[in-house]
């Protein structure tokens, strides 16, 4: 039986089954639920743990003389069997084929490892452990999925946010969940039982050193070149990857283009609905003043090429590049090149 991950702690709520299938290649889901197994098994008598891995040296009869032996200490176990390529082989699909009949009351197996095919999941030794267990498949969430997700870990945590912060959370963890996670963890610690915001989440999601690429941000808004170029000396000097600061230049140009939108619809703009209070109004003023929609648009295929050009490693000084690039969000023409 198929259960999606968010659906897996309130199926293994009730009873446990004899055998488990979780697989994927998304390592957050995939370590909760074998966690969620774990403690599961533990609180129903399942005192024994044992762990074998189906490698190059690895030799079947381990798994069946586990399934038959109990230490004088328990009388239940549970057998964890990772399968890094996500298939048995002959004599393995054999071995668990035998075996699924003497798993249950006392044997408990979860079998796991990485994203398989419908190859897999069509062979007979997978579909006579489906029929008496449970299988789940871990997959990267993506957009709305990952939104309902940062949700639940929030409210997991006791807090709260509105869909900007979400988003927020989204873009910098660059939908790593277990990264994700981990920050929602850290924000916890601090907000607990709170509705956090934008600068809340700032402020606790980054280190100190990313949290000067917000700062960067604000400074290359006014227009300060100096000191913009100051500060990009600065996070290289502390080895700050080039992409994290790329990513919070593309973040901004996604804004400032709608922002622009707006105003040439002769639109109103409410700050506070786009995460921009009031300290930095000013900012995001000054820029829409000083970019035309040409020029944001010419900006625009200067970062695409950038985000290109970083992901194949073919700049050889990308913190020059940077440079320009936030040069262009001060007015700089798009014609002029700095030689990176």
């Amino acid at each position: 039986m198929q259960v999606y991950p968010n659906r897996f702690e309130s199926e293994i709520a009730g009873s446990l089954k004899p055998c488990y299938m979780l697989f994927g290649d998304e390592p957050h889901q995939k370590l909760s639920m074998l966690q969620s197994v774990r403690r599961h098994a533990r609180e129903q008598g399942f005192d024994e743990r044992t762990v074998l891995v189906a490698d190059k040296d690895f030799s079947w009869s381990q798994l069946i003389e586990a399934t038959q032996t109990l230490s004088l200490f328990s009388t239940a176990q549970i057998i964890e069997l990772e399968l890094p390529t996500g298939k048995p082989g002959t004599e393995g699909s054999k071995v668990l084929q035998d075996i699924a009949p003497t798993l249950g009351q006392d044997v408990l197996l979860v079998i796991h490892g990485p994203k398989i095919g419908k190859d897999v999941q069509r062979a007979k030794w997978f579909k006579v452990l489906d029929d008496i267990g449970v299988f789940s498949l871990a997959y990267p969430l993506e957009g709305k999925h990952l939104d309902t997700w940062l949700n639940q870990t929030l409210k997991a945590f006791s807090l709260s946010a509105d869909a900007d912060v979400i988003q927020l959370i989204a873009e910098f963890t660059e939908g790593n969940m277990l990264a994700a996670y981990q920050e929602i963890e850290k924000l916890a610690l601090v907000y607990q039982g709170q509705h956090v915001d934008r600068h809340q989440v700032e402020a606790i999601i980054v280190d100190q050193s990313r949290f000067n690429v917000f700062q960067l941000v604000d400074v290359m808004l006014s227009g300060d070149q100096q000191r913009c170029v100051k500060m990009l000396y600065r996070l290289e000097s502390e080895g700050i990857e080039p992409t994290i600061v790329l990513w919070a230049l593309a973040r901004e140009w996604q804004l400032l283009w709608k922002l622009k939108q707006m105003l040439n619809r002769h639109e109103t703009i409410q700050w506070q609905r786009h995460g921009i209070w009031r300290n930095r109004q000013a900012g995001y003023q000054a820029a829409l003043s000083r970019l035309s929609m040409t020029s944001l648009a010419a900006l625009r295929d200067q970062l695409r090429d950038a985000d290109i050009a970083f992901k194949q490693n073919q700049v050889v000084r990308p913190y020059v590049k940077l440079c320009h690039l936030t040069l262009l969000f001060m007015g700089m023409p798009a014609t002029l090149s700095l030689g990176v």
